[in-house]
């Protein structure tokens, strides 16, 4: 036998019946040998690690606009606390820690710099929309194609919006998601001085906990309670209500508080390189003017790469190309 056969024969005794075995897999688009040494769930988290997307997690915005600090988070430490959170879960249900941790990193691959500014700025100009999941489906696809397992790109794209995974570790995903963002962001809107601990209503961290890592042992031991009983994704109904009060919360006094001003300058900045690249499509990089050539329509690709930024380098681009050079210079 090998590795990989050994692995799978573990997962066999190991895994929950619900859990979702790397042998069963549904496959990939293109075929390709097994590896003798990796599940092909394990496999899919290694070719995305190793991805240029996901480098560039550690350069783009999870909330904050450029942030003065060093502890605020970034897409690519919102993405390892979102894997860490649903391994845990997973782990205590015995469903597949490969296969979470393969959604876990990718599924975040799609988002623009700036943050949520940057997405709702490409929805605004793109003919065809903008939403993140779907974004990051086109990057493991089209864009990177790291020709993943179905399993995977499915927990990715369902990650959030109206569609269901498929597969309990992408499912899972989803919560793990939201369980790390509302935590973490509480936090870094503290450290910001945006809100006081005072602000946040005493119910729900009567219900929660006081502290940030209270409140994730909270959710995600209701989370395994449920699971245990249930044998399906979830959590009791009064823990979840109180995180999405809590979500509620942080959309009313931190995501819709942010500056107006701060916003409109991301927006503008972001729409201003969108309509440049449109009428200058033949000065993107050639691996991106190269999708126009296989189907995909310049608009897209022009989205594409304006997503597919870091802040440092869309700052970078739009100084380049609207401010004067002489504005950039110290007297």
């Amino acid at each position: 036998m090998t590795i990989r056969e050994r692995l799978e024969a573990r997962e066999r005794v190991i895994l929950s019946d619900w859990a979702t075995p790397s042998a069963a897999s549904a496959g990939r688009r293109t075929p390709i040998p097994p590896c003798p040494n990796r599940t092909c769930f394990a496999r899919d988290r290694d070719r995305i690690i190793h991805s240029k997307a996901f480098r560039r997690l550690s350069n783009k915005t999870q909330v904050f606009i450029s942030p003065e600090g060093d502890h605020y988070r970034t897409r690519l430490t919102h993405t390892l606390e979102v894997s860490q959170i649903a391994r845990t879960i997973g782990r205590a249900l015995g469903l597949n820690e490969d296969l979470i941790e393969a959604i876990a990193l990718g599924h975040d691959l799609g988002h623009t710099p700036l943050g949520h500014a940057g997405e709702r700025a490409l929805d605004a100009v793109c003919p065809e929309g903008f939403r993140h999941n779907e974004q990051s489906l086109r990057v493991v696809d089209r864009i990177e194609p790291l020709n993943l397992t179905a399993e995977v790109r499915d927990g990715i794209v369902c990650h959030t919006g109206s569609r269901r995974a498929a597969t309990p570790e992408g499912r899972l995903i989803r919560y793990a998601d939201r369980i790390a963002y509302i935590n973490h962001d509480i936090d870094d809107a503290l450290r910001a001085g945006i809100i006081e601990t005072s602000d946040i209503p005493a119910d729900l961290l009567h219900i929660l906990g006081e502290r940030h890592g209270q409140r994730i042992d909270t959710l995600v031991s209701a989370m395994i309670a449920f699971g245990e009983r249930e044998h399906e994704i979830g959590m009791d109904e009064p823990t979840e209500q109180a995180m999405l009060e809590l979500r509620r919360f942080m959309f009313d006094h931190v995501y819709a508080g942010r500056s107006a001003a701060e916003e409109a300058r991301a927006k503008g900045m972001l729409q201003a390189l969108y309509r440049y690249y449109e009428a200058h499509f033949d000065e993107l990089p050639p691996d991106f003017r190269a999708l126009a050539r296989t189907g995909d329509s310049e608009t897209r690709v022009v989205c594409d790469f304006i997503a597919s930024m870091t802040d440092r380098y869309s700052i970078s681009c739009y100084q380049k190309l609207f401010i004067p050079r002489s504005w950039n210079k110290t007297n």
